[in-house]
């Protein structure tokens, strides 16, 4: 006799969650464009293109959660896009497996890092917040000022829409009644 296999709702849920969550992670992992590597190895990292290509990709990373966790309206999404994107990073094949450990040590670094800036309030914006993280994280964080933070903040200001983009693809637009908070319209349904 075969065994059962659980195609129940809760597990058909779960998958369809984990789907969406990696449609979202996808993009985040692409590889930075390479002029924007050029420009924040010279404006920043002292030249070192590796650097600055990784320093770009935890951004990209980081963002993709960060935004998950501001914009969706299920609170489980943000979660499943953070899992999503660890399960991708354990098995990156762009990090060589003895440098792995220190490579998740630098993700939850940034990951926190942006989080704070993301979330902060002040008189700077988040993506110019971001912006200052990402050169103070490739360089000596002592040239975050002046030209490479307009150009910094744009280039992650296209992540977050980027990220943002990948979310309605995959969850749809968010679409919510002019007259209820989304914690009511949760509960309905």
């Amino acid at each position: 006799m075969a065994p059962l296999i659980p195609f129940t709702s809760r597990w058909r849920a779960a998958r369809e969650r984990r789907r969406r969550a990696m449609a979202c992670v996808a993009p985040a992992l692409d590889e930075p464009a390479a002029d924007d590597v050029a420009w924040l190895a010279g404006a920043a990292a002292a030249g070192d293109e590796d650097h600055a290509r990784w320093e770009l990709r935890y951004a990209r990373m980081a963002i993709a959660v960060l935004v998950a966790e501001r914009d969706a309206l299920d609170d489980r999404t943000g979660s499943d896009v953070a899992a999503a994107l660890w399960a991708s990073f354990a098995s990156d094949e762009r990090v060589a497996p003895d440098l792995r450990p220190l490579a998740v040590r630098q993700l939850s670094e940034r990951l926190a890092t942006y989080r704070e800036a993301f979330r902060a309030r002040g008189a700077s914006g988040a993506a110019e917040r971001m912006a200052r993280v990402l050169l103070a994280f490739a360089s000596d964080g002592a040239r975050s000022a002046g030209a490479p933070l307009g150009r910094a903040t744009a280039v992650l200001s296209g992540y977050v829409d980027a990220a943002n983009a990948a979310l309605v693809a995959a969850y749809g637009p968010v679409s919510l009644p002019d007259h209820l908070p989304p914690s009511e319209v949760a509960g309905r349904g």
